[in-house]
């Protein structure tokens, strides 16, 4: 239990039908920073937020179905150096692993710095279907001092799942991870 009397889990409970999404999505990005308070360790504040953004969706009756984060992964050789975005903390079914720069929804986000809000993810230029049932995706690159460092994506089961008032809290959150976090990367 936290100091303020209030169970971890609770911040997860929302009533369905009880808040706008941009309610809903305020009290995601609050959630998150009153969570990532306890920690600065990236993988239990990704995965805490995964969550939050799992059911504060679901609350909604907007069918995600996946909600996660890839996060930077570089290799060395003696003449080369590849960055790429390699799985983290989500929920969800199991996922691609490994996605090249450029390449994909997340690829591009990550390579252009750029939110990609994709209302049909069949019109995607090499969209990569780790999930043949989306339809619809957001990914909000995750930058700090001018360098990805991993996106935030989520996958829904309809056409034009998300929307402007997504990308706002969502690129919020992702400032937010940014300040919260302590990345290796």
């Amino acid at each position: 239990m936290g100091e303020d009397g209030k169970h971890h889990a609770d911040y997860s409970n929302i009533q369905p039908g009880t808040l706008s999404k941009e309610e809903t999505l305020q009290h995601v990005v609050l959630s998150y920073e009153a969570l990532a308070a306890d920690t600065s360790n990236w993988v239990a504040n990704l995965s805490n937020c995964s969550s939050l953004l799992w059911h504060a969706y679901h609350s909604l009756s907007i069918p995600v179905n996946w909600t996660g984060f890839y996060v930077l992964h570089t290799t060395s050789t003696t003449s080369t150096t590849t960055s790429e975005l390699i799985l983290g903390p989500f929920q969800g079914k199991v996922a691609c692993q490994l996605i090249q720069f450029g390449k994909g929804v997340c690829g591009t986000a990550a390579s252009s710095q750029l939110t990609q809000l994709v209302p049909d993810v069949e019109q995607f230029p090499g969209h990569i279907a780790c999930d043949g049932e989306t339809k619809s995706e957001i990914v909000v690159p995750i930058i700090k001092d001018g360098k990805t460092i991993g996106v935030l994506d989520l996958d829904c089961l309809k056409l034009e799942g998300f929307d402007e008032i997504d990308k706002k809290y969502l690129q919020q959150l992702a400032e937010l991870i940014v300040q919260t976090c302590d990345f290796p990367f």
